[in-house]
């Protein structure tokens, strides 16, 4: 029997079994804290709490499904870091930054426990032979969750051996992985010049629609990759940068 998160024991306890019953701000209500949204000039979220009771506030600037996940991370903060005074940057949020702390990473790996359970999701992901962008927009649309954290949560908790990679114009920020992944599969800093994603990145080309095979030495520099080949998927990002989806 796989184990609960914390994140997805407070959903079986208010009896939560499909996508559109994830209420965030009920669930916040239900431990204590109530949410209201409000213009806020410099951070995405913040949490503010006192004995049993806290007010967490989010960005109305932001998407709503920015906004979703902040809340579920401040709810984060709020199960593990009571006491702490906490105020989270948009970096902070999302686990796309390199110099996030331990605090902000545990609150976003319950966020996307609360928001992507995997009671809910291994089900949900039966339906779905291979790991693409489409996969990833139709159960964004489902679970109501960006295309950034239910592209990382497919690749990390997915069934599909996966990694998801960002490029920016001075190199690699970040990527993640199947956890049924080698440590070896280490992606390069530097797109490839044979890559499809050096086109997107630059503006040459458009999305990639579907995946396209590769040579795994496009993207890793390990005795591995020169006798293996893999799916690409690429796609530009509202940001500037390009997000690439490799399938093994």
């Amino acid at each position: 029997m796989i184990r609960l998160t914390s994140a997805e024991q407070l959903l079986q306890e208010l009896g939560i079994t499909e996508p559109e019953e994830i209420d965030l701000e009920a669930i916040a209500w239900h431990v204590g804290a109530t949410v209201k949204r409000r213009i806020l000039d410099g951070c995405e979220a913040r949490i503010v709490g006192a004995g049993g009771r806290a007010i967490i506030t989010v960005n109305t600037n932001s998407a709503f499904v920015r906004q979703q996940f902040s809340i579920g991370h401040e709810i984060g903060h709020w199960h593990y870091h009571r006491g702490k005074s906490l105020v989270c940057r948009s970096d902070d949020i999302g686990g796309s930054s390199t110099g996030s702390t331990m605090l902000e990473r545990q609150a976003d790996k319950f966020a996307a426990n609360l928001l992507l359970p995997n009671y809910i999701l291994r089900p949900y992901l039966n339906q779905f032979k291979k790991l693409t962008f489409d996969t990833i927009k139709k159960t964004a649309n489902t679970f109501g969750t960006s295309l950034p954290a239910t592209a990382i949560s497919l690749t990390e908790r997915g069934p599909w051996a996966a990694m998801l990679v960002c490029h920016g114009h001075t190199g690699r920020k970040w990527f993640s992985r199947n956890a049924g992944l080698s440590d070896y599969w280490f992606p390069n800093n530097e797109l490839h010049p044979e890559s499809s994603a050096i086109g997107i990145l630059y503006g040459a080309d458009p999305d990639q629609v579907t995946p396209r095979k590769t040579s795994a030495y496009f993207w890793f520099n390990c005795r591995e990759a020169y006798r293996q080949d893999i799916y690409e998927q690429s796609i530009y990002t509202t940001e500037g940068d390009v997000l690439s989806l490799l399938t093994f």
